[in-house]
């Protein structure tokens, strides 16, 4: 899909790819959950680093698109947006789950508690101070098509994943960090579930790999898809990359997040809900080092102050949760706790702060 002739299509058509890219994604999504949920089982990953890898990249293929084509593109604006927006509105996908998946009168917080949930909020906090620091190292320091910071956030994802391994396994504490009264079966049964439908069904884990495979193409083309697309829209409309890359883009990425995490709360599942998005948010940083090696570029010294405003919005977003999950809410008010309402006036409050910092001369 050439960007020129994209740039000169009517703004109907490029909405109607758009949308079609996104429907796209949103399908390829759900199909990519199931079946990464039975290969994970399959393989016996469940409870090896590799399982929380494929997780990670299954869950992401529509931002790993989107950030690839961008950066091949010297669209670096989109890349870096959509990677940072992505995790304020990922967040915000917990505020949905709340709303509308948790039944009963107690918050999804308060389901869900669990000290290894703090712990991976704890990682989403780290990975993203790092970003900020990366932002202001000197551009002079690429070197081989990299820069410290994106090395240094893929190490400290790997590092982190393999203590919340351990963390998972064993915690000095009470019950090993679960609260009493949360969710009444293990967290991961929703994978379970899927791996036992899929086997009373016959598929095949030979058959289970090529669906997850197709879907995983289909996602990537239909990223490709989105973000030209997209951008195409956004000049259209007068909008900028990192606008549009922090909103409109990272909402349609997050529909399968939105999907997965509807299914997961359905069915009690509470902790791998919130652990789907934590884990995603986790991830979307490593992204900067691929679209580094990509561009050529030294991305995070080229950030703008609306990409660290993002990052910013991201941290305090993932801290009301962390503090949602210690203090454990009982209230829900208009059917949130009160850590998901402060979670969508804060993130409405950051969009308005973050049209005022694009704006600013």
């Amino acid at each position: 899909m050439q960007r020129a002739a994209v740039t000169g299509s009517p703004i109907w058509l490029l909405v109607v790819v758009f949308l079609g890219a996104g429907a796209a994604i949103w399908i390829a999504g759900i199909a990519l959950s199931d079946q990464t949920d039975v290969l994970t089982m399959r393989l016996g990953l469940g409870s090896a680093l590799g399982g929380l890898v494929l997780l990670a990249v299954a869950t992401n293929l529509p931002e790993i698109a989107i950030v690839t084509s961008a950066a091949l593109s010297d669209n670096i604006g989109v890349a870096v947006g959509n990677i940072l927006g992505g995790i304020a509105i990922q967040t915000v996908v917990l505020v949905f789950l709340d709303a509308f998946g948790v039944r009963g009168d107690k918050p999804l917080t308060y389901r869900a508690a669990s000290l290894v949930l703090v712990l991976e909020a704890a990682l989403v906090v780290t990975v993203l101070a790092i970003v900020i620091g990366g932002t202001q190292m000197p551009e002079w320091l690429l070197t081989a098509r990299l820069t410290p910071a994106p090395v240094l956030i893929a190490v400290v994802w790997v590092f982190g994943l393999l203590l919340l391994r351990r963390a998972e396994q064993s915690l000095p504490w009470h019950q090993s960090g679960q609260p009493p009264d949360g969710q009444q079966q293990p967290r991961g049964h929703r994978t379970d579930m899927t791996e036992q439908q899929a086997t009373d069904a016959g598929t095949s884990t030979a058959r289970s790999a090529t669906i997850f495979a197709a879907a995983a193409a289909v996602t990537l083309i239909a990223g490709v898809f989105l973000e030209r697309s997209g951008d195409a829209i956004a000049d259209h409309v007068g909008l900028s990359g990192v606008l549009f890359g922090a909103t409109v883009l990272a909402a349609a990425t997050s529909l399968p997040e939105l999907s997965t995490g509807l299914r997961s709360v359905r069915h009690g599942d509470y902790q791998l809900a919130v652990s789907d998005i934590f884990g995603g948010n986790a991830f979307l940083p490593v992204l900067f080092l691929p679209a580094t090696l990509l561009s050529g570029h030294a991305v995070l010294p080229a950030a703008q102050r609306t990409d660290i405003y993002l990052t910013a919005l991201g941290i305090v977003l993932t801290l009301i949760y962390a503090t949602g999950l210690l203090f454990r809410p009982r209230r829900r008010i208009a059917r949130l706790g009160p850590d998901s309402l402060a979670v969508l006036v804060v993130y409405v409050l950051g969009m308005v702060g973050l049209f005022t910092v694009s704006n600013m001369r």
